[in-house]
């Protein structure tokens, strides 16, 4: 069954329903669902899908010509084309006289095979694809191939593509649906630990519980889930050594380059650079006080931008050895599962309240049109003390603002903690209009009718 992705689906809809040529850019990391996007799209459409393998070019034209010959009921003994020059001058001749779509999955692989790839087909888009109706899609898992090389100025292609779209995991609502019969507590719990990752998702068996899903998938030897982050690391980079220990140091807690690079034993200078090279292959990403410059806010933390990863590198990988020895059980018994509240509260929930937030906010539910979102983080002038508010939401052209505290924890708050939550207007100046929102596990004891309160339960209605 098809779930979720209904804005991805819609812009490929959008850009077909164009009777003239387009060429559709679609990237994402590896396992993220664009193989069954494409293939959803492209149900019912008059489409040829090819998927270039790591093999030799001849090989892959080999392949090309077949999936080619198939589509237009060509017989296979005509033989494969002779270079890919050929094979998309065939491909120009056929889109005169008719309209279909052509999806290439996992283009890197056939590129790197052929450097001239690029080149040959920037030459045919300009003089011949582009008077024809062809629905071109390119898809790729190397994220930065796709975005030099596909997407880069300077790619042969550069300006050539009609859309794009950079596929993400799915959000917690969406993910949800690959869970049935579990309650909306569970659904954040196994959000938080396997991710929006719908290859993942679909490995849960949810009749046996969560605790028995995460053994079974993280903490076995013969595991699923027990090696894949390393594995795809290993598909990306050549020396994955220093980036398993910056994963580590940021998914156990330094979040600042200082730290990270003291707990990994580097200079700074080096150790940014290795950063943003995850920053580039979407593994991490840079976050800011909200309301700060981003570029030269001085106050900046790294993060996981995936909580699979986030969750594997806090509590798989340092302890593999023990999991390999057969002690996973045990592991996830004395360790993992006792600390599961905090893994879970931050900063899990509260990417799912920011996420409900935005969800929210195209459907016009929020007091006001929000525009940004982000965290503030700082120092309270009134009680000489660092603070931090979990989520803002503001227009500041309307001098609105939402802030959110998000609580994960099984007592609920109290009217302390709702009484400090409107305290904090004063850290941010900026605003007329202040607006309260409080998201917890479960249902608050008290009243304050300028505070809306969202419990788990409420984040799926």
């Amino acid at each position: 069954m098809f779930i979720g992705r209904e804005a991805e689906l819609s812009a490929l809809e959008k850009a077909y329903s164009r009777d003239k040529f387009q060429m559709v850019v679609m990237y994402g990391r590896r396992r993220v669902g664009k193989t069954t996007l494409v293939s959803e799209f492209i149900r019912g459409k008059p489409a040829i899908l090819f998927s270039a393998k790591e093999m030799s070019e001849k090989m892959n034209l080999q392949n090309f010509s077949e999936a080619v010959y198939r589509f237009f009921d060509y017989p296979a003994a005509m033989g494969a084309f002779t270079g890919w020059d050929t094979a998309f001058d065939f491909i120009a001749e056929q889109a005169v006289m008719s309209r279909f779509i052509l999806a290439i999955d996992e283009f890197p692989y056939a590129a790197n095979a052929s450097p001239t790839l690029t080149s040959i087909m920037q030459h045919i888009i300009d003089h011949k694809l582009r008077h024809t109706g062809l629905f071109l899609l390119l898809c790729g898992s190397q994220i930065g191939f796709m975005e030099s090389d596909v997407l880069g100025y300077k790619s042969p292609l550069f300006g050539r593509r009609t859309a794009q779209i950079e596929l993400g995991g799915l959000d917690y609502y969406d993910a949800a649906k690959m869970l049935p019969n579990t309650t909306a507590e569970e659904k954040i719990k196994y959000y938080a630990t396997f991710g929006g990752t719908p290859h993942y998702l679909a490995m849960v068996d949810t009749d046996i519980g969560f605790e028995e899903n995460v053994k079974e998938l993280y903490f076995d030897p013969q595991g699923y889930l027990f090696t894949e982050p390393t594995m795809l690391l290993k598909q990306e980079l050549r020396e994955p050594t220093v980036y398993n220990s910056i994963l580590t140091a940021i998914a156990t807690g330094s979040s600042r380059l200082n730290e990270i690079a003291t707990k990994i034993g580097e200079s700074t200078s080096k150790t940014i650079k290795y950063i943003k090279v995850l920053m580039d292959l979407k593994l991490v990403h840079r976050v800011h006080p909200f309301g700060d410059n981003p570029e030269r806010s001085r106050k900046c933390v790294y993060q996981l931008s995936d909580n699979c990863f986030r969750f594997w590198y806090r509590y798989v990988f340092p302890h593999m050895q023990a999991v390999e020895t057969g002690a996973g059980a045990q592991l996830a018994d004395t360790i993992v599962f006792p600390d599961m509240s905090a893994f879970v509260g931050k900063p899990a929930f509260e990417e799912v309240c920011k996420q409900y937030l935005i969800r929210q906010n195209k459907l016009g539910q929020l007091p006001f049109l929000a525009l940004s979102y982000g965290t503030w983080w700082g120092a309270d002038a009134q009680t000489r003390t660092q603070t931090d508010i979990d989520i803002v939401a503001a227009n500041l052209q309307e001098k609105s603002v939402l802030l959110c505290e998000c609580k994960w924890k099984t007592m609920p708050p109290g009217e302390a903690e709702l009484r400090t939550l409107r305290e904090k207007n004063r850290l941010l100046s900026d605003y007329d209009r202040y607006h309260y929102m409080l998201f917890t596990k479960t249902s608050v004891n008290v009243t304050a009718k300028e505070v809306m309160v969202v419990t788990a339960d409420g984040l799926f209605e």
